[in-house]
C-alpha cells in the first residue's frame, strides 16, 4: 500500500486526533512533574509556565482543532479535503513545533521561530483557502467567524512567546478557542438534541450572531481596559446562560455523552463570570482559577466526547459510548474537580491536586488513545474510502 493511501492519512482527524490523545495524556503530566521539581524545566527559550500554557493551547488544543477543522471544512464546502502528503507534512510540522518548544533553548532564533510558526501558519492558510475558494458551496453562512479567528491565532501565539505580552496572549488564545467552541456547540448540540431526543433547541440568528461577535471581541480582552473586558464578559455570560435555559439541559444531562458537553458549555459561562468578578470584587483564587475553569472545564470535558463521536462515526462505526468511553469521561470530570475545585477548599494540598488532576488527564486520554487510535489507523468498517 502506498504511503499516501494508508487509512491514517486519508482524513485530517486521523493523524491529529492521534496526536491529541498522545499530547493530552503526556503534556499535563510533564508539567506537573516540572512544577513539583521532579523533572527539570524544558530546554526552551521561554519560561516554564509559558511553555506549559503554549503547549496546552497550541500543542494539544491545535491538534484537536486542526483535526476537527480539516475534517469538517471538507464536508462544509463539499470537497475531498487535504490528505496524503499534505497531512503528513502538517503532522511533521506539529512535531517540529513540539521539538522547538521542548528542546530549542539553544537553537538559532530563526530556527526556533520557524519551528513555532510552520505548522500554524500552514494549516491556517490551508483552512482559510478551502473556505474562501469554495465559499459558494459552503453549507454554513457563518463560517466567516473562522476566517476571523484563524489568522488571529498567529497573533496570540506571537504574544504568548513574548515576555511582556504573555498575559494578553493566553487571554487571546482562550478567547479564540471560546469562539471555536461556541460555533461548534451551536451546530452539534442542535443536531444531537434533534437526533437523540427529537426536540429543537433555541436557535435565533440575531442572538447566535451576537454571541459569536461578542466572543470575537473578547479575544482581545487582554488588550482592553480591565473594566471594559469585565463588563463584556458579564454580558456574554448572561447571553449564554439565558440561551442555555432554552437548550433543554434537563434532557441532555440524562446522558453522560451529551451532558458532559452541556457541562463544558457551563464552564464557559463560569469562566466569563469569574473574569467579571475579578474586576468588580477581586478575590484570591488558588491556582489560576479562571484559566483552568476553561482549560479543564470547557476543553477537558467537551473535547474527549467529541473525539469519541468523530473517531467512531467517521470510521463507519456506530456512535455508542461504551463503558470504557464513559469511564474516560468520568475521569475527566474528576480531573476538573481535583484541579479547579479542590484547591479552593484545601489550598495547602495544592501540589497534590495538580498531580492528581494531571494523573486524571493521563488516565483519561490513555483510555481514549487505547480505544481510538486503532480505529484511526484502520480503514472504515463500512467500506467507504474516507
Amino acid at each position: 500500500m502506498k504511503f499516501q493511501a494508508h487509512p491514517f492519512w486519508l482524513v485530517g482527524f486521523r493523524p491529529f486526533f492521534t496526536l491529541a490523545c498522545l499530547s493530552g495524556l503526556s503534556l499535563p503530566l510533564l508539567w506537573a512533574l516540572v512544577f513539583l521539581g521532579i523533572l527539570p524545566a524544558p530546554d526552551s527559550p521561554v519560561a516554564a509556565v509559558q511553555w506549559h500554557a503554549h503547549e496546552m493551547f497550541f500543542g494539544f488544543g491545535w491538534a484537536v482543532l486542526g483535526g476537527f477543522l480539516l475534517t469538517s471544512t471538507k464536508n462544509w464546502v463539499q470537497i475531498r479535503g487535504y490528505h496524503g502528503a499534505a497531512l503528513a507534512f502538517l503532522a511533521a510540522a506539529w512535531l517540529f513545533e513540539r521539538a522547538g518548544m521542548g528542546f530549542g533553548g539553544h537553537w538559532p532564533g530563526w530556527l526556533f521561530h520557524l519551528s513555532n510558526f510552520l505548522f500554524l501558519g500552514t494549516i491556517v492558510a490551508m483552512l482559510a483557502w478551502s473556505l474562501i475558494r469554495h465559499r459558494e458551496t459552503d453549507s454554513y453562512r457563518d463560517n466567516y467567524f473562522f476566517l476571523l479567528i484563524l489568522p488571529t491565532f498567529l497573533v496570540a501565539k506571537l504574544l504568548m512567546l513574548s515576555v511582556d505580552y504573555f498575559q494578553a496572549g493566553f487571554v487571546m488564545a482562550i478567547g479564540l478557542f471560546r469562539v471555536a467552541f461556541l460555533v461548534m456547540l451551536e451546530r452539534t448540540l442542535t443536531q444531537f438534541m434533534k437526533s437523540i431526543f427529537r426536540v429543537d433547541i433555541l436557535r435565533h440568528a440575531a442572538l447566535d450572531r451576537g454571541i459569536k461577535l461578542l466572543g470575537v471581541l473578547l479575544a482581545g480582552a487582554g488588550l482592553m481596559p480591565p473594566p471594559l473586558a469585565g463588563w463584556l464578559s458579564l454580558l456574554l455570560a448572561l447571553l449564554l446562560a439565558g440561551r442555555f435555559i432554552f437548550w433543554k439541559p434537563h434532557l441532555a444531562l440524562r446522558r453522560l455523552d451529551l451532558g458532559i458537553m452541556y457541562l463544558g458549555y457551563l464552564a464557559i459561562v463560569l469562566q466569563l463570570l469569574v473574569e467579571f468578578l475579578g474586576q468588580v470584587a477581586p478575590r484570591a483564587w488558588v491556582g489560576s482559577f479562571s484559566v483552568h475553569v476553561f482549560t479543564l472545564g470547557a476543553m477537558g470535558l467537551i473535547i474527549p466526547a467529541m473525539l469519541i463521536r468523530i473517531a467512531k462515526g467517521h470510521t463507519g462505526r456506530k456512535v455508542v459510548f461504551d463503558r470504557f468511553d464513559k469511564l474516560a469521561l468520568w475521569i475527566m470530570i474528576a480531573a476538573f474537580a481535583l484541579r479547579v475545585i479542590a484547591p479552593q477548599l484545601d489550598p495547602a494540598a495544592y501540589p497534590l491536586w495538580i498531580l492528581l488532576a494531571a494523573g486524571g488527564w493521563f488516565s483519561g486520554f490513555a483510555i481514549l488513545a487505547w480505544r481510538l487510535i486503532p480505529f484511526l489507523a484502520q480503514a472504515r468498517v463500512d467500506g467507504k474510502e474516507h
